[in-house]
């Protein structure tokens, strides 16, 4: 895994980058990564190794018969995360587990728990495996010293000599804390002496995951505090944001620049290097709208009642719902910048496709996503006030022009009747507009439409 931290490091002359923590978004239990090295092993009901697999963190998930060669669910008997831990900073460290069945954990040889866990009442069954960590026990290391760690499970069965169906458990782990105020006071020590802050924030598993849904759309911890005290020291700052869904970004304004990196993968560190770099264009452009404030959200009560979840928003969703409510959003559907600039120079449409020529007025290469949306003019039938319908990436050098064509399918006219149980299209003329986002549309142009 190559950390923002070991992209640009790598990519940049030694001596250059000079790192602090920061702030720390991880202020619960999270599933042990950072210095330790573990490996899962198999054993029978005799204490037999019959497997074992590697570890890159401290989960274990094998769904099905997807288990270490060798192993199979009715040999399988216990499972244990052994291996061992180097503490980056001496103090009090403190260690948990997630999963379901029976559980040891030891730590430095002393037992910090043996019990069974399963989920009763009406917990949703998901939460023991993919919702909040449980703590077991704290002790006291060194750093640098390392520490043998282990956590055994014994996996739930459907009863008496009935194979294993699954594992799914987790070692887990939180540092010493240490003052959050300390911590911004060190990073903007740094800043203010640097060309260029790079400041890098983002969600953690503990606020965004698929087993759970979310409750706010802040950054957890404090990673905002973060940014405004760095941004206030250096007007140089470049907020990289990893996340997998909007988050609202209240400093947006205070900063020269902010990229999404969404969760970009292993490789993270060395592609987020290049574009900050200028060896990449970062070319996305927002497939979600993204909201100021959770309160500006237009539809965000998901929650059934009754065991019933009603789509009262009808077609309205999304960018459609936003246009509806009339409430600006702090980035529009489809937005997103490079390192040119463009020009929109001509528009020409027809019912079933349209050519956008545009010009690169910058001076570098690059990459611009050609957005056409469609607005009924004289519409009776309840549909948005217009919707994307269709998008071409065009690539130019400083100077030159590229036509965008791209294709206007006779879907995109359509609406769903319910007495024909067909789509069929509404007749009329339709403004076809050429953006570079919903927010930011350049040309327009006429097409009218038959049914």
């Amino acid at each position: 895994v190559v950390t923002p931290l070991d992209g640009l490091v790598a990519a940049l002359p030694e001596g250059t980058v000079d790192f602090r923590v920061g702030a720390d978004p991880n202020t619960e239990l999270t599933p042990a990564e950072k210095g330790f090295e573990v490996r899962a092993v198999c054993y029978d009901a005799s204490g037999t190794v019959i497997g074992s697999a590697p570890l890159r963190g401290g989960t274990v998930q094998w769904i099905g018969d997807d288990l270490p060669e060798g192993v199979t669910r009715s040999t399988l008997h216990t499972v244990e995360i052994t291996g061992t831990f180097v503490p980056r900073d001496s103090g009090e460290h403190v260690f948990g587990t997630r999963g379901t069945g029976a559980l040891t954990l030891t730590v430095a040889g002393e037992t910090l728990y043996d019990g069974i866990h399963r989920v009763t009442g009406s917990a949703d069954p998901g939460e023991a495996f993919f919702g909040n960590p449980l703590e077991r026990g704290r002790i006291t290391l060194t750093a640098g010293e390392p520490v043998e760690v282990s956590l055994r499970q014994v996996p739930e069965t459907l009863g008496d000599d009935q194979p294993v169906l699954g594992v799914s458990f987790s070692l887990c782990h939180l540092g010493p804390r240490r003052d959050p105020e300390e911590l911004i006071a060190e990073a903007v020590e740094s800043a203010r002496a640097a060309d260029t802050a790079i400041v890098v924030v983002g969600t953690t598993e503990r606020v965004e995951s698929e087993g759970f849904d979310r409750t706010d759309l802040r950054l957890p911890g404090h990673q905002d505090d973060l940014v405004r005290a760095v941004a206030a020291a250096n007007p140089n700052t470049v907020v990289i944001v990893n996340s997998g869904s909007p988050v609202e970004l209240p400093w947006r304004d205070e900063v020269a620049a902010v990229l999404l990196a969404w969760f970009p993968g292993q490789e993270a560190g060395h592609a987020l290097a290049d574009v900050l770099l200028g060896a990449a264009e970062p070319g996305g452009r927002l497939p979600t709208t993204w909201p100021a404030a959770l309160a500006d959200v237009p539809v965000s009560n998901t929650v059934p009642t009754d065991g019933e979840l009603h789509y009262d928003e009808g077609v309205f969703v999304g960018y459609r719902a936003w246009e509806k409510a009339g409430t600006a959003p702090a980035y529009p559907f489809g937005h997103g910048l490079g390192y040119t600039t463009w020009e929109y120079e001509s528009l020409t449409a027809g019912p079933d496709s349209a050519t956008v020529r545009v010009r690169n007025t910058g001076t570098r290469p690059g990459a611009e996503t050609v957005q056409l949306y469609l607005a009924p003019r004289d519409d009776t039938a309840e549909r948005p006030a217009r919707w994307l319908a269709g998008f071409a990436r065009i690539e130019a050098a400083p100077g030159e022009s590229a036509e965008a064509v791209i294709a206007l399918e006779r879907r995109a006219y359509e609406i769903w009747d319910e007495e024909a149980y067909d789509w069929v299209a509404v007749p009329g003329g339709y403004e076809v507009q050429a953006a570079r986002s919903l927010g930011d549309v350049r040309l327009t142009a006429t097409v009218d439409i038959e049914r």
